[in-house]
């Protein structure tokens, strides 16, 4: 199983945003998280398809695209258009799962699948099937720089039981409240690609990049 580190650009300086995307991904970064929020789903609101594109060509990265909006099926191809190379839908945000899944299967692209804190692993089983990759959010979403909500290891554990039950080594993508001084028991219980945002980009960007890719290093 490969072990991956996400920065997300929500807590970067736009200031400056081409030139800390790069250096994440010199310092072993291979994806790179995009929060959208549309002030519904969730009370915040961020940024959509113009600056997905604009990021695109500096990049090589694996736009990793956390779609936290209503329905949405109603943006796949927009997003695919704009450069996302994998889609993360909330299963508490969309009437019809499926639909939406193969929505952006037939746009070419890989599919994530989310839950909130509140929503129990149960609910992922009818979709493991169809996913690239199970989002486990530990924190709230909607902000950033939130506490890593340590019930949140307990449903890391469930889904990779989960998943091993059906034979599948489907990725587990562990959102919010990641620091190094937390990072190895989220992976010591199933997760192997890390969001981080503020524990990223606040800071010195090339030694906390590398800080984490040399814990995730270790587990490879």
């Amino acid at each position: 199983m490969k072990y991956i580190l996400a920065p997300s650009i929500l807590a970067a300086d736009f200031k400056k945003l081409g030139e800390e995307i790069q250096v994440t991904e010199k310092n072993g970064a291979e994806y790179l998280h995009f929060d959208v929020m549309d002030g519904l789903f969730v009370p915040s609101i961020s940024f959509g398809m113009p600056v997905l594109q604009s990021i695109k060509s500096c990049t090589n990265q694996v736009i990793d695209a956390h779609l936290m909006i209503n329905e949405p099926i109603r943006y796949v191809e927009a997003f695919q258009k704009a450069g996302a190379d994998l889609i993360t839908i909330h299963l508490e945000a969309c009437e019809d799962v499926h639909k939406t899944i193969k929505k952006i299967r037939e746009c070419g692209m890989k599919v994530g699948i989310s839950i909130c804190p509140d929503t129990p692993v149960s609910a992922l089983e009818e979709y493991v099937n169809e996913v690239d990759m199970i989002l486990i959010m530990s924190v709230h979403p909607g902000f950033g720089g939130q506490k890593f909500i340590e019930e949140s290891l307990t449903k890391i554990r469930m889904t990779r039981e989960m998943l091993n039950r059906y034979g599948l080594e489907t990725d587990i993508q562990v959102d919010g409240g990641i620091y190094t001084s937390n990072i190895e028991n989220v992976l010591k219980a199933g997760a192997n690609i890390i969001v981080a945002g503020s524990a990223v980009f606040k800071g010195n960007v090339q030694e906390n990049t590398r800080e984490f890719m040399e814990i995730l290093n270790k587990y490879e």
